[in-house]
């Protein structure tokens, strides 16, 4: 933002200095012919300029203003650089300014122009030799005009012309030296373009390759909830069914009615609760905890739900500055800890559990610990060959946010399950 100010402010400045300065170029030789034309007819008499040189004078005038306004006309282009052209209007004016000032020194105030745009103007090879015109014809008329009468006069002219000379070599060298800085300038404003869209660039190629992380995670996510589904059917549903028809088979098979009621018993409360796992599958296919509550506000009725249902002391802390986070990064934390909570109750055998969300900068941690039986991962690995599906469920869901999950277990010492993923903000 501060490069893109910058870089706006060093354009305008650049801009202001060349309108001045074009405005300069364009208007200054009409404003010094006239100031010339004013003060020679107010001096004529003074200086005694003779009839002849008035009828010049009378010619001459006109002839420049009419120069000047064919030269205006050009385009801008065409009078920008230095050309035959150009050249040509700048010698041609510097003559007449000479003349002019040979009949009246007032009309100098012309030839005054020539140091402002003779490097607009002539070439390199005739700007030196453009100047000294423009010297001679001002020296001679601070001298008293053209030509130096006597040898005072002429060392006065010689004078002159030698203050000319050096102020043309100064304000030449602090000319190249600005032109210089000019140069530099538009090369560094040249290279914040080339660098602002670089970075432009950069950020929508980083915005479309997030959007295209989060439609990634949004398909594997289906996959994901498919094979949950399936684990949760065969762990819960599908083993319900099975005890309901092993009691059944007894019922038939059976005699006794006491025997029987106790068997359509059982059977009825598995049927129970396996209607209670298949409505609890149903409603974690989606994050409905997420639909009205910010992820601290849902991981806290999770684990206060959790708690209360299994009888597990559970406790929830939240560090760090809470931020608002992308649908899909919430979600997967959310599935996280009710994978994790589900491990405990069915696995640990715990008696204390500790759910934290941590909000650290560009990343946010999730950590889930208890004081359960505790296992060796290793030995898990590979005995079940993917590490159980809920450890294994849970790393796949951090590792397609670009997250990571790690577990902590010993036996007989509790385990601790932690998710780091990156802090994507929820879209505006």
């Amino acid at each position: 933002m501060s490069a893109a100010v910058n870089h706006t402010g060093a354009m305008a400045d650049v801009a202001g200095v060349e309108q001045r300065w074009a405005a300069v170029r364009r208007w200054g030789p009409y404003a010094m012919l006239g100031v010339g034309t004013v003060l020679a007819a107010a001096t004529m008499d003074i200086i005694g300029m003779s009839t002849a040189e008035r009828y010049a004078t009378a010619v001459l005038v006109p002839a420049v203003l009419l120069w000047e306004l064919w030269w205006g006309r050009r385009p801008e282009r065409n009078r920008a650089v230095p050309s035959p052209v150009s050249a040509c209007y700048y010698l041609v004016r510097a003559a007449a300014a000479f003349a002019l000032s040979w009949l009246n020194p007032f009309f100098a105030f012309l030839a005054a122009v020539g140091y402002f745009d003779a490097d607009r103007l002539l070439p390199p090879r005739l700007l030196k030799a453009g100047l000294l015109l423009s010297a001679v014809t001002i020296a001679g008329s601070q001298s008293g005009g053209l030509p130096p009468s006597g040898p005072l006069g002429w060392g006065v002219f010689g004078a002159l012309l030698g203050v000319h000379l050096g102020l043309i070599t100064v304000f030449g060298h602090l000319t190249a030296r600005e032109n210089q800085r000019t140069l530099t300038q538009t090369a560094t404003i040249a290279e914040l373009e080339r660098t602002n869209t670089a970075l432009q660039q950069a950020l929508d190629e980083n915005a479309a390759l997030h959007a295209q992380l989060l439609v990634q995670a949004r398909e594997a996510g289906v996959a994901d909830e498919r094979r949950r589904l399936a684990a949760e059917i065969h762990d819960t549903l599908a083993q319900g069914l099975t005890g309901i028809i092993a009691q059944l088979q007894v019922v038939a098979n059976t005699p006794d009615p006491a025997l029987a009621r106790q068997h359509v018993e059982r059977a009825t409360a598995l049927a129970r609760h396996s209607l209670g796992e298949a409505r609890r599958s149903v409603h974690n296919l989606a994050p409905v905890a997420l639909a009205d509550e910010a992820l601290p506000q849902a991981l806290e009725k999770t684990v206060t739900e959790w708690a209360e249902r299994t009888g597990v002391h559970a406790q929830f802390t939240v560090t760090g500055t809470v931020e608002p986070l992308h649908d899909e990064v919430a979600a997967t934390l959310l599935r996280i800890v009710q994978e994790a909570l589900s491990n405990t109750a069915r696995h640990a055998g715990a008696a204390r559990t500790g759910v934290t969300l941590s909000y650290m900068g560009d990343e946010v941690t999730l950590d889930i610990r208890d004081d359960g039986r505790g296992f060796d991962p290793l030995a898990a690995r590979i005995r079940t060959g993917s590490g159980g599906f809920g450890l294994d469920g849970m790393r796949a869901r951090a590792e397609r946010i670009a997250g990571s999950l790690t577990v902590e277990s010993e036996p007989g010492q509790g385990t601790a399950v932690s998710a780091r993923v990156p802090l994507v903000r929820h879209d505006r």
